[in-house]
């Protein structure tokens, strides 16, 4: 594969035990922070906290999938690496609207909830994507993992931001903004797993 040099993880990841180790974390506690952020997100008002929350019960169920077909044909994570490629691109495009409903309703959401929160799901997305750095060019199936743990960090940073910004405004306006970066993250990053996920299967 273009991306993999000699020794790659490409063919060892699917193998490797410590990567099934760093899969099972990480669903686990992806689907801990799920419920933490959807609680906090209706307790703050804050749309980029819910579109934090849905994010990570996308990943746990990415994590869930990849541990599925880490022992089957190559073709099989790909067709699943591409699912999941749209899966991010719905992602997004439910943030956009989302957006759309909490900027109509003027809704201004708690930014002390939502700096703590946004705190602790950093501090969980840093160890998950530390613990999966070394598996970030591997097929489209460990590249899509790799890339949701990075999005999640971005997004805890820019969750942060907001909850700044709203306590310094005392409006909504930066919690909306940051819900649309958090989408267009997730527009991009899927088309990049679907086309990566496309080569692929054009070369099994």
């Amino acid at each position: 594969m273009s991306e993999c040099g000699c020794d790659s993880v490409c063919d060892a990841a699917p193998s490797d035990p410590r990567y099934r180790r760093a899969l099972w974390v990480a669903l686990v506690l992806n689907a801990l922070m799920f419920g933490v952020e959807i609680v906090a997100s209706f307790s703050a008002q804050s749309v980029s906290l819910l579109a934090d929350a849905v994010d990570f019960l996308g990943d746990a169920g990415n994590y869930a999938v990849a541990l599925f077909v880490l022992g089957l044909a190559p073709v099989w994570r790909s067709r699943s690496a591409l699912w999941k490629g749209w899966l991010m691109i719905g992602f997004g495009v439910f943030v956009l609207g989302k957006s759309a409903w909490q900027w109509s309703a003027g809704v201004v959401p708690e930014p002390f909830v939502m700096g703590w929160v946004s705190l602790l799901a950093l501090a969980v997305n840093v160890g998950v994507a530390a613990l999966l750095f070394a598996y970030r060019r591997g097929d489209a199936q460990a590249r899509s993992v790799w890339l949701c743990s990075r999005n999640d960090v971005l997004g805890n940073l820019a969750v942060m931001g907001a909850a700044g910004g709203v306590w310094a405004t005392t409006h909504g306006w930066p919690d909306i903004a940051v819900a649309l970066v958090l989408a267009g993250l997730a527009l991009s990053s899927g088309a990049s797993v679907i086309q990566h996920a496309q080569r692929e299967l054009r070369m099994n």
